[in-house]
């Protein structure tokens, strides 16, 4: 090849080059504008929905804040504890009984999604068909059964929009040792872009869920900081597969500490201080009491909130059994809820939950998980 002919190749790959970055960039943008709206969706509204643009001079209000806690635990407003709850005080002598829900919690930072949204995730890993929805509809068949399951969402509860979520499996844990012997596998970053991508055609967010075997939060959480670093990207800790000692996944349930959970909080402040970013969220899931050590020590951030997800399957007497046992009376913050299409109706189940039915809990869960 001559030199004038190798200049001109290498002039026309710069431009497309910039061309694909530009493209990519715009359809990023645009997703992220309606996201933004809807983070700070009902800042300062009594109700926790409002139409208007957000504006630095945009107050947080407090007071929404609570009242909509209050509307999540079914709390009347003719309840003492609901006066109590917002004042600290009550009208007459009448002797008020604190209850675990709501609770009273650090305030967050302006533009969190919680609690005036509720998130609608779809999970899974786009290598496998059988570890979620993600990777077993193909792509636009998938992303259609999410607008429709957030539409079922937003008129079983029209108080409360909805976020929907690609919940992405980005690190698995495995059976095998592997080269490192952490029995963990590390998603590629061109998974995560896919993630994004998805979640920007239906203006929603995304949540990097990890399983990390035999290594550690502190280890595997840094390994997606660019991505983590993003306005729309949130973090997901699976306690089952954070395996003691040396035994492999799926011998035993595994389990996480405060302090591996509080470690995780801490690493995503700092990215939302230093980048200027809305509040995180990071969803743990549970199904047994001993998957959450001294869950009483997990703090939620101005920059980072808590939802624990009641991540069991079985029929819905059963699933409502280990939400009431497991998730609602250890209280941190905010509660998920997960269902599955499939294992939710092997036998004695003959229908998986409804929406009307999951918000008949107390709290409400302001998480909705799909596998």
């Amino acid at each position: 090849m001559t030199k004038e002919k190798y200049s001109a190749a290498k002039h026309t790959l710069i431009l497309l080059a910039v061309g694909c970055a530009l493209v990519f960039g715009l359809v990023y943008l645009a997703g992220y504008s309606n996201f933004v709206s809807l983070q700070y969706a009902g800042v300062a509204d009594a109700e926790g929905i409002s139409d208007e643009k957000p504006t630095k001079s945009i107050v947080f209000d407090k007071q929404a804040y609570d009242k909509k806690l209050l509307y999540l635990a079914h709390v009347a407003e003719s309840s003492p504890w609901y006066e109590y709850f917002l004042t600290g005080t009550t009208t007459g002598t009448t002797t008020v009984k604190k209850e675990l829900w709501p609770v009273k919690a650090v305030y967050p930072n302006q533009g969190a999604l919680l609690p005036n949204n509720r998130i609608v995730a779809y999970y899974g890993n786009f290598y496998s068909k059988g570890m979620g929805v993600l990777g077993e509809y193909p792509e636009e068949q998938m992303l259609a059964m999410l607008r429709a399951t957030v539409a079922d969402w937003e008129a079983a509860d029209p108080q409360t929009p909805v976020v929907p979520a690609i919940n992405y499996i980005v690190i698995t844990a495995q059976g095998s040792a592997g080269k490192d012997g952490k029995y963990r596998l590390r998603m590629p970053d061109t998974q995560v872009d896919k993630a994004l991508e998805l979640a920007a055609k239906v203006n929603g967010v995304v949540i990097l869920d990890m399983q990390v075997g035999l290594s550690n939060v502190q280890t595997e959480v840094p390994q997606y900081e660019k991505y983590l670093s993003m306005p729309n990207v949130h973090l997901g800790l699976d306690p089952e597969f954070d395996m003691p000692g040396n035994i492999p996944p799926g011998d035993v349930i595994g389990s996480m500490s405060a302090t591996d959970i509080n470690w995780a909080a801490d690493y995503l402040a700092n990215l939302v201080k230093q980048n200027n970013l809305p509040p995180k969220f990071i969803v743990v899931h549970r199904f047994t009491e001993d998957m959450v050590k001294n869950y009483e020590l997990i703090k939620p951030l101005p920059e980072v909130q808590f939802i624990m997800d009641m991540d069991g399957w079985g029929f819905g007497a059963k699933k409502i059994n280990t939400y009431n046992s497991v998730i609602a009376p250890e209280p941190v913050q905010f509660t998920g809820f997960k269902l599955f299409y499939k294992n939710d109706l092997k036998p004695p189940s003959k229908a998986m939950m409804t929406p009307d039915e999951v918000l008949r809990l107390t709290p409400a869960p302001s998480f909705i998980q799909y596998q």
